[in-house]
Formats: structure tokens, sequence, C-alpha cells
């Protein structure tokens, strides 16, 4: 497929990439390598600098980054500033926080002498990364990997380019050394390649079950560390002693933020029996209450989906769970617009056996499922194969937190909107994938943790009983 920029609003094809060379990887790898060499043993002070200058380009550059992905992917001009600042407090994050996260931890140990736990880079690090987040799913990446120490190569979504694009010269511009990051336009064969190169030490992959699965399998035969993010069912639960108010407030956003193009999108709606009528009233008048038009006007408050492609996906989806028996309980109608909309829709009565039920439709769709006990909740809740995200409402906070730790799901917010933010972990269980982004935990994802174990002079008679080889 080819790289191009198709706004999704005016169906414009803006600019086609070329693909990238041979060469171009070549030089790629080389440079990244020949700069994790270099950085391996030094210390991460300058690469602090360049992460907060990266950070104030973002927000100086916030417009013509947030166009660049309005063109590409079509979303709302306010939630484009909103990615780009986002970008920017996780850049400001690592280059605060860390050299200290990279300090060695010391360990008590039965041997003679001092052992420690060293943080180390390992390499190269490949991303591949999806369209709808076209910043903030590689600067999840990139930061931390940059304080590390790891260079990094970019496969980016073949329809947002021109992020991709701009991301680089973010970077450029804040004086990073060649090689600190390398977008490559190339296909999934060329992605293989470069996993099995040994240059490269790990992959960090964001993107659809498909393309987990293939990338996965490409890191797993050539021994590569690997972190994957695959999208997710997440639930937002609705306890009997919620406040229909706050729910109301946060469920419509919850599912139409980025037209409901989002990993952590809420998808199924689980109430219950004596919230649900209202729950589905006040879903409603939300929903019908957005105005989709141009993602470029601030009054715009609905956008039209990333492609023609995605569009006629989540198009066939509703189709076929309606003729299994799902019932439209609004939407479903055409947008009189020239963009690529789907009508924010709700569908109830959905059984086991229909395809909705297990499928991720990603886009402006809500799934409400009536229940009539908290473990009736729960147990629907985690018969799903994915876990990455959820929301839980309660009348009694504590009740709700212990709700959601019942469900099997990486993330989990009680009485309040989910979240990204640089210091909380990010990612899932089962088919949503593994492994963490942001955090500590997510900077560890490709760090060498060597022992050193240190002591003044031999002590020949191993007086913990362990073995001396193994």
């Amino acid at each position: 497929m080819a790289y191009q920029t198709i706004n999704p609003y005016t169906n414009e094809t803006i600019k086609t990439y070329d693909f990238s060379t041979p060469a171009d990887i070549e030089k790629a790898l080389t440079l990244g390598y020949g700069l994790y060499k270099k950085w391996r043993d030094g210390p991460v002070d300058e690469r602090a600098k360049i992460l907060h200058k990266i950070a104030d380009l973002f927000r100086q550059h916030e417009d013509e980054l947030a166009k660049t992905a309005v063109n590409d992917m079509g979303k709302l001009i306010g939630e484009a500033k909103g990615e780009v600042e986002l970008c920017a407090m996780i850049a400001d994050y690592y280059a605060d926080h860390g050299a200290d996260l990279l300090k060695p931890t010391p360990i008590t140990t039965r041997a003679t002498g001092e052992a420690q736990i060293e943080k180390h880079s390992t390499g190269v690090i490949l991303a591949v990364e999806p369209w709808n987040f076209p910043y903030y799913q590689v600067m999840r990446v990139f930061a931390p990997n940059f304080i590390v120490g790891n260079p990094m190569v970019l496969k980016g979504p073949s329809n947002t380019p021109g992020s991709s694009d701009a991301f680089g010269r973010i970077v450029t511009e804040a004086g990073a050394p060649e090689g600190s990051f390398t977008n490559l336009f190339v296909n999934y064969d060329q992605v293989g390649a470069i996993i099995a190169d040994p240059r490269v030490q790990g992959v960090a992959l964001t993107g659809s079950e498909r393309g987990g699965r293939a990338v996965a399998k490409a890191a797993g035969e050539n021994l590569k560390k690997n972190t994957m993010e695959l999208g997710g069912m997440d639930a937002f639960i609705v306890l009997d002693d919620a406040d229909i108010d706050q729910v109301a407030d946060i469920a419509w956003r919850a599912r139409l933020y980025n037209a409901g193009q989002v990993c952590t999108s809420s998808k199924r709606f689980i109430v219950a029996d004596n919230l649900y009528d209202q729950f589905l009233t006040t879903l409603k008048a939300h929903f019908a209450a957005v105005t989709p038009g141009d993602p470029m006007d601030p009054k715009t408050t609905f956008a039209p989906m990333n492609s023609k492609r995605a569009k006629d996906k989540l198009q066939d989806q509703i189709d076929r769970a309606v003729k299994a028996g799902a019932k439209v309980y609004y939407g479903n109608e055409k947008v009189d617009l020239p963009g690529q909309f789907i009508q924010p829709t709700i569908l109830t009565d959905i059984s086991k056996d229909n395809p909705a039920y297990s499928e991720e439709m990603f886009g402006p769709v809500a799934q409400v499922y009536k229940v009539s006990s908290e473990q009736e909740a729960v147990d629907l809740a985690n018969d799903s194969d994915f876990g990455l995200g959820g929301i839980i409402f309660s009348g009694d906070p504590d009740r709700g937190a212990r709700v959601a730790s019942k469900v099997e799901t990486g993330m989990m917010f009680v009485n309040n909107f989910m979240t990204s933010l640089p210091e909380q972990p990010f990612g899932g269980v089962k088919k949503s994938g593994y492994g963490r982004e942001l955090s500590q935990l997510g900077m560890m994802a490709f760090v060498n943790e060597e022992l050193i174990v240190k002591a003044q002079k031999p002590d020949l008679s191993n007086p913990a009983g362990g073995l001396a080889v193994v």
C-alpha cells in the first residue's frame, strides 16, 4: 500500500511518499547502531537536554503539527492539539526522570561482596506504529528509548506519513544526533528483514491482532524482545449505585473521542438493570447532539473516520451485527457530508453468538448490555479475548475499585475518564498484547538489566551453599 495522505474530510490526496530504498534502510541501521555503541556507556545528561528541546519544539509547532494530523487522519483540531501537548509532556517526563530511573538498583545477596542491577541500552529498536495517534504512539516508544540510549527506527502507518515525517523533522531540529530517529516508508517484507538484522534488538508494535501476530512471529524467530499493544473491547461498567449524571457526561466522550478510533475506547457498556433505560436515553441524547463537519473547524464536535476503508469495514460490522439480531437503538443512518463519516450508533440486544459480541468495532459504535448483578457485570466484562483498559462507575469509589480489580485487563479507571499520562504504565493482557509502555515499566522494556557482583577478594568457600558455576 502506498504511503499517502488522503484527507478523510475532503477526500483529497494531499501527498504521496516514495518507499524507502534498501540503501535508506542500511543507512538507518548503520547510523543507529553506531550511535548505540557511542551512547551505551555515556551519561544521559545531553540526551535529557535534547528531549526537553523536543518538548519545546512540539509546543512551538503545535498548530502546524496538529493541522498535519488532521489532514492525515481527520481528527478534530482540538484533539490533535491535545495529542501534541501530550507528546511534549512525555518528552519532558523522561528528560526529568530518566537519569534517576536508570540508576543502579542495589540488591541484598548472600554472595560475598556488593551486588547491584545496572540498566544498559541494548541496540536499535524498531517501532511499528498505527495511525490513530500519529505522534503520541511514536513518542511513547521514542522518548524512553532515547533517554536509555536505544536509537529508534519507525515503520509508520501508510495513511499518516505526513505526521511521521513531521516527527522526524522535530527530532532533527532539536539537535538529536543523526541516527537517533529514522522514519522509514517500508513494506512488511522489509519489516521482517529489519527485525532479523542483528543490530536491531527489540520491536514495539501497536496495531491490529493480525499485524501483531506477524511481527511477533518474526521477532520470535529471531529471538528479539518485543512488546505488543493490540487493541481492546474495553468495558464501561455502571454499577447499580452509580450517579447517572456523572456517568452520562463521561460515557459519550469515552466512546466518541477520536471518532471512536481508540484502542482504549469504551466499546461495551455494561449497565445495571435499574439504570439501563436511563443510561440509554442519556447516551442517545449525547450522541444525537454532536456536530459532524470539518475537523479543522473548532465548532465541529464529531470527526470523520480515518479512511474510506475503515468506514466500509465498520459499516459491514454494523450490518452483520444487525443481521444477527442486534437492535439499533440509535444511529446507523447516512451522514450527508462528503467525508468518511459514520453516524454515532448504539446497538443493544447483542447475543453471545452475534459477531459484534467478540469483534472490536474501531469507530463510533456503542454496544450496551443489561446486567442484574455485580458479578454478572464482572463475568460479562471478562468474557472477552481482549483485556486492555476499562472504566467503572459506582457511588462508592472503594466498591468500584474492588470490582475493578476483578476485571481481567491492564488498566482500570474508577469514576473517571480513562487517561494516558507519562507516569502511568500503558498495556494489556490476553489478546490485547503484552509488555508496557510509558512510566518506568515502559522505559525498562528494552533495557539490559545487568547484574554486577563486586567482591574485594575471591571467596572460594562459597558459604552460601549455591552453585559456583551454572
